[in-house]
């Protein structure tokens, strides 16, 4: 089964173990092609791997690629575009939800360009308690460096006028749904 545009969709973070990490109750598809799948989480819920339950305050623009290892959530607020990006497995969509495992490490990207990396201790500490492959470790640490660079040159999605695109079309496919 293919997902199209208008499609509601699950979206599952499992870590290294194959533990379920987080979830998403819903994604509204805006793009699919080749390259990746592209959504809208919009007050979706959310469940962590301890059960604690959150609703997303804010339309985000999601971007889950199939041969990237990472995926990026680019929130949209009154101050601007946030970017949170998850080193993971490229993601792949099974008929029942988007799936990938999450390597811990993420990039956090402000308005203002500046860029912060984070959980890099509890990418250390998982590397051991997982045994993450020599491999996988040098792919997410390859990957994190391809990620700041696409970051640095403005690259797509990190770049407003490619964001503020796709909220439109969001926005216009929502009103065709109803």
């Amino acid at each position: 089964m293919e997902l199209k545009e208008k499609d509601q969709v699950y979206i599952q973070s499992y870590k290294h173990n194959g533990k379920l990490h987080r979830t998403w109750a819903k994604g509204f598809v805006i793009a699919c092609d080749e390259e990746k799948i592209v959504l809208v989480t919009n007050k979706a819920l959310v469940t962590e791997s301890n059960d604690r339950k959150w609703v997303t305050k804010e339309p985000a623009i999601c971007f889950f690629y199939f041969k990237r290892w990472y995926n990026v959530i680019s929130m949209i607020r009154k101050s601007g575009i946030y970017y949170y990006c998850n080193l993971a497995s490229p993601s792949l969509y099974d008929g029942e939800a988007i799936k990938n495992i999450d390597y811990d490490l993420d990039v956090k990207l402000f308005p203002n360009g500046q860029y912060t990396i984070l959980d890099e201790d509890e990418y250390f500490d998982h590397q051991k308690q997982m045994d993450y492959p020599e491999d996988i470790k040098r792919i997410v640490e390859d990957e994190m460096e391809n990620l700041i660079t696409e970051i640095k040159n403005f690259n797509e999605p990190f770049n407003e006028e490619v964001i503020n695109g796709y909220y439109r079309k969001y926005l216009v496919l929502l009103e065709d749904k109803y």
